[in-house]
């Protein structure tokens, strides 16, 4: 599930991604299971202030896994390429 969101994410541009600066994104969804899932996405600059973006990606079921969530991160530069793919 985690991949699926980080796909959905990276496919956004680079100025759609500056938009969760300080301002994170938390969804909640149901897996196959049954079982209800958080996910939290937010963005932070990577280096310096309007350079590369780092996008960082969590996911947890609200049980113990909420101490140790299962994380996902991406880089994109101000020209949308992924920095370190």
């Amino acid at each position: 599930m985690l991949a699926r969101f980080a796909g959905e994410y990276r496919a956004l541009s680079y100025e759609e991604l500056k938009g969760f600066l300080g301002n994170p994104v938390a969804l909640t969804e149901q897996g196959p299971s049954g079982v209800e899932y958080q996910i939290e996405i937010e963005s932070v600059w990577d280096d310096a202030p309007d350079h590369n973006l780092r996008v960082l990606l969590s996911i947890d079921d609200g049980g113990l896994r909420a101490f140790a969530p299962m994380m996902d991160d991406f880089i994109v530069g101000p020209d949308g390429r992924f920095v370190g793919d």
